[in-house]
């Protein structure tokens, strides 16, 4: 499957209810099917000084759910595709194997897709029924004319031998125009989203961040403006823990 950029546009949530989207949610996903999916809330919790929003730096009070694994699809014979995404960091868990996700895919005639499925609430645990729109975003050449759309994605994992709350993970995918990861070690959470921005009147374009949450370190910055130094295999290395390059194509 081709890399995609997927926008939510609405969710309701039980599928009775009437149509919102409370948040700004970004899914990123890799050829080889590695996805990050973060839920930013539009309002949370607190004031916010005007110059951390201008640095795209916020509280955990404005994290809805973040999360990053890999996907799966099969399409059944009326046209509808099954979808199961497996967790491999989640904000809302230390095991995030232990979270259910899929959804039916419904094609919609403007071209957008239609999720239905049962999700379960995070304070009760109980199943709900719920319904997403989603649409699709293309991805775009950033910068230098012809260089061609890139994808590029990191992951970092140090398991120990005792619990795995004491684990660290992590997954950065940059994407055409978009940039964004989660990191976990421990009990502590991380992500980071950027933006490509073209160049405007009188500024020169460049890489925006749009969100921060958290205080550890995501290696977007490499991903973003080192591509051609990267290979398949390589690593990065900061603080002890290896970021390795498991998929890279220009397309």
């Amino acid at each position: 499957m081709a890399p995609h950029i997927s926008v939510r546009d609405f969710i309701r949530y039980p599928a009775t209810a009437d149509p919102e989207e409370p948040t700004s949610t970004l899914v990123l996903t890799s050829s080889g099917n590695r996805f990050v999916d973060t839920r930013i809330l539009k309002e949370g919790a607190g004031l916010i000084p005007q110059l951390a929003i201008e640095a795209g730096l916020l509280p955990f009070a404005h994290l809805d759910w973040a999360f990053a694994g890999t996907s799966s699809s099969s399409k059944n014979s009326n046209g509808d595709v099954q979808s199961v995404w497996k967790h491999w960091i989640d904000s809302r868990t230390l095991l995030p194997e232990s979270v259910s996700d899929s959804g039916v895919m419904t094609p919609m005639p403007d071209g957008r897709s239609l999720e239905s499925g049962a999700m379960a609430d995070p304070v009760t645990g109980k199943l709900v029924s719920y319904e997403e729109m989603w649409r699709d975003i293309e991805a775009s050449v950033c910068g230098e004319e012809h260089s061609g759309v890139k994808c590029v994605v990191l992951q970092m994992e140090c398991e120990t031998d005792v619990e795995k709350e004491d684990r660290a993970r992590g997954m950065v995918i940059r994407l055409g125009q978009f940039c964004q990861g989660v990191v976990r070690v421990g009990e502590a959470f991380a992500l980071e989203r950027w933006v490509w921005e073209d160049a405007a009147e009188k500024d020169v374009g460049g890489w925006r961040r749009q969100v921060r949450i958290g205080d550890l370190f995501l290696p977007c910055g490499p991903v973003m403006e080192h591509f051609d130094r990267l290979k398949v295999g390589g690593k990065i290395t900061y603080e002890g823990f290896e970021w390795e390059v498991v998929e890279l194509e220009k397309r």
